[in-house]
């Protein structure tokens, strides 16, 4: 070959790899993949589920940032790929830490969004019956709703734990790569996710089967992967890593003593499957791969109140291997590259537009126009993507949605919204079942099994029917039909009927003399107005029949009176409480004023009396210490008993049940209460000791009211936030009065 020839050909040769070489440099670069990450090992995180003890991957994460461990790759499961998940998304580790500790975790595993979320005619029925015992009624027949904690709450909370921006990115955009698992619920096959979008896929992952309700992807019902690869190693391995780090969390197996109930025993058989997927995927590990686990004794699945211990946790385990773990380490500089190249999720800001278009599909009986109205969107107005999805979670404060998810389009000058709303299928038709129980465990004792059904979207309107049913010591049938006037309106007409029947007991200067039974049946339109969802306007008529007769004595000659009359009322209420067992915050107001028109047989006369009250109390929270203060008044014109009594727990504690009555009625109180633990998830809230110091008094027309008049009460107790309802278990005693024991389940005080 001439000199020429050979030149000719290394010319030929450099002109074709000089493209290729150019075009790995950019391929390089594309992907983010910096020369020294050519050089050293592609190094893996796995991050097992183990749900709340899955916040020690956490504290995982701040040693591999102390150590400047770099981190190519992240696959998780569960919990893990909440966590890990988030991270590869740009979120850093300081802030993960913060969100996880300023979650209110008890909202997230309830079984509804926090009641101060809810629409206010969903906190009514609170009022109405305390107990959250529901079940719905279907084509199918009755039965209970298909998890035992809702969407709203954990959504939100995903939604915050991700990067502004970042939530509908698919997975494999992310800064780094991120992969996770999920269980096919029909056919238990394990689901790879890789390209799906990133809120979807944590929320998929964190379908605990029976905590939170299955989610659909690509047709398929899933759950959490946890049951078929709780540690994906073998994912990462698929991936391309020389380097697996694995992190596993999962909850050990119960020991014999604790298998004591049929929960318990199904806990267990669940724990079996997800411990022999681990211990096979353990066999994956290779020589060079490192395994963290985590000493999480004492914080169970669902002991969310522990996250601090559980970051802890992870940070000791993980500062254990700090010297095999140092050898993966780079410089500083190397560091700060690929910290900014994780970061560069965050997207450009979050800048509102005007409002072009909004539309609501997927719902089958409720009326899209009613749901648009609802979220406050208004075509023409200026609002961010944030803003979008705050109001579409308003929607979950209806009570009768699964799943709200939002799709914002934008174009140059313009945004434009589609919300899918998936209606609860056990939603529609509800019935909630309760127990109302009080005993001074003297003579006062009461006792009624209560029921409440809801049938909801009658009509495009939105219209709803609530019938209550109750028998015991207290006995009423009702039924109420609500009927907003207009889709989505705030104006509604509530025509009802109520029986009810039941009896109390008389008392004159604190003696009992008359028990009497009581029978009422009533018919009432009202016409109010929703102020958003913490309260409303009423005006009002009723027209009552009433009768009362003497129970005891037998031998009392007073005949069965008979009292027929109308009332024209109003009210205003206000209620943002958080909670009606052992509230932490909010308020609650209610101002009534009533003039009934009373035909009175017995007389044969007619009477008109004015009569108002109002109730007022506001709740506070500062560490683990809670409580309440409390004011009531009521008064009836002169010759009349106020429309309220007092006597029984925390209204003058001591004093015998309604045994306190007159013109004018006065009550005060402050209420303190230590959380002191909870109860598990599936029976209820928190368990406080508190005590109360109270005040009040009656007064007629011509009495001066005066301290030294009003009476001086004070109770202990212990209370649970049951899923019956409130329950104490409390001593209370009024000055000069004595003292009383109580048990009180259900009942608002």
């Amino acid at each position: 070959m001439s000199p020429f020839h050979a030149l000719t050909l290394i010319f030929a040769f450099s002109t074709t790899l000089l493209p290729l070489a150019s075009s790995a440099q950019q391929l390089d670069s594309e992907l983010g993949v910096t020369p020294e990450q050519k050089k050293r090992p592609k190094i893996a995180l796995v991050l097992s589920g183990g749900g709340a003890r899955g916040f020690a991957h956490i504290g995982v994460l701040k040693v591999l940032k102390d150590l400047r461990i770099p981190v190519d790759m992240v696959v998780g499961t569960s919990m893990g790929a909440v966590v890990g998940g988030a991270y590869a998304a740009g979120r850093s580790v300081e802030e993960l830490e913060e969100i996880v500790k300023n979650t209110s975790w008890e909202s997230v595993l309830a079984d509804r969004p926090a009641r101060d979320q809810l629409d206010f005619r969903r906190r009514e029925e609170d009022v109405i019956l305390p107990s959250r015992i529901e079940f719905s009624i279907t084509k199918s027949g009755v039965s209970l709703p298909p998890a035992a904690a809702g969407n709203a709450a954990l959504e939100q909370a995903l939604t915050r734990l991700l990067p502004s921006g970042t939530r509908d990115d698919a997975i494999d955009q992310l800064p780094i790569p991120f992969r996770s698992v999920v269980s096919d619920l029909v056919s238990g096959e394990l689901m790879e996710l890789s390209t799906t979008p990133l809120f979807q896929t944590l929320r998929a992952s964190l379908a605990v089967p029976g905590v939170f309700a299955p989610v659909h992807i690509n047709q398929r019902l899933v759950v959490d992967g946890g049951l078929v690869r709780n540690l994906p190693i073998d994912m990462a391995h698929k991936m391309g890593a020389d380097i697996v780090i694995a992190v596993n969390v999962g909850t050990p197996l119960a020991q014999e003593r604790e298998l004591g109930s049929a929960i318990s025993v199904a806990q267990q058989m669940l724990q079996i499957l997800t411990e022999q997927n681990v211990q096979r995927s353990l066999k994956e590990l290779r020589p060079q791969d490192i395994l963290i686990a985590p000493d999480l004794n004492g914080i169970s699945f669902l002991d969310f109140s522990q996250s601090h211990k559980s970051i802890q946790a992870g940070d000791n385990a993980a500062k254990l291997l700090r010297e095999k773990l140092s050898q993966f380490a780079v410089t500083e500089e190397e560091y700060a590259v690929l910290e900014r190249n994780r970061f560069a999720a965050f997207t450009a800001p979050d800048v509102p537009l005007p409002l072009a278009t909004i539309e609501v599909k997927g719902t089958r009986y409720i009326n899209p126009a009613a749901l648009i109205v609802q979220t406050g969107l208004t075509p023409g107005e200026a609002v961010s993507e944030e803003q979008v999805r705050q109001a579409a979670a308003k929607l979950y404060g209806r009570g009768d949605l699964d799943h709200v998810e939002t799709q914002v389009h934008d174009s140059i000058d313009q945004r434009s919204v589609s919300i899918t709303a998936s209606e609860a299928s056990w939603s529609r038709n509800r019935l909630r079942v309760g127990i109302e129980l009080t005993s001074d465990f003297s003579d006062k004792n009461s006792f009624s099994l209560g029921a409440m059904h809801i049938a909801s979207s009658l009509n495009p309107w939105g219209g709803e029917l609530r019938t209550v049913a109750r028998i015991g010591s207290i006995r009423a049938l009702g039924s109420q039909l609500f009927q907003p006037l207009g889709a989505g309106s705030q104006w509604y007409l509530a025509p009802s009927v109520q029986y009810g029947a039941s009896s109390f007991d008389l008392y004159e200067e604190g003696k009992k003399n008359y028990r009497v039974g009581y029978q009422q049946t009533s018919a009432t339109l009202v016409l109010g107005k929703q102020l958003g969802n913490w309260g409303d306007l009423q005006f009002g008529l009723t027209r009552q029949l009433s009768q009362a007769h003497v129970e005891l004595p037998e031998d009392s000659e007073q005949a069965p009176s008979k009292v027929f009359g109308t009332a024209p009322f109003f009210q205003f209420r206000l209620d943002t409480l958080d909670s009606l067992a052992f509230p932490t915050r909010g308020q609650l107001l209610t101002a009534l004023w009533q003039r009934p028109q009373i035909n009175d047989d017995e007389n044969d006369g007619k009477k008109s009396l004015a009569q108002s009250s109002i109730i007022a109390m506001s709740a506070f929270q500062t560490g683990e210490w809670a409580g309440h203060l409390y004011g009531e008044w009521a008064k009836s014109q002169r010759g009349a008993s106020a429309p309220a009594s007092l006597g029984g727990f925390l209204r003058l504690s001591g004093t015998p049940t309604d045994s306190l009555s007159n013109n004018t009625v006065a009550l005060g109180r402050l209420v303190l209460a230590h959380r002191i633990g909870r109860m598990p998830t599936t029976l209820g809230g928190a368990i406080r000791a508190g005590f109360s110091l109270e005040l009040g008094g009656g007064f007629g027309a011509d009495d001066v009211v005066k301290f030294s008049n009003l009476k001086q009460s004070a109770s202990a107790f212990i209370s649970l936030d049951t899923r019956f309802g409130p329950l104490y278990f409390g001593s209370g005693t009024t000055r000069g009065a004595g003292s009383t024991l109580y048990l009180f389940l259900g009942p608002i005080w």
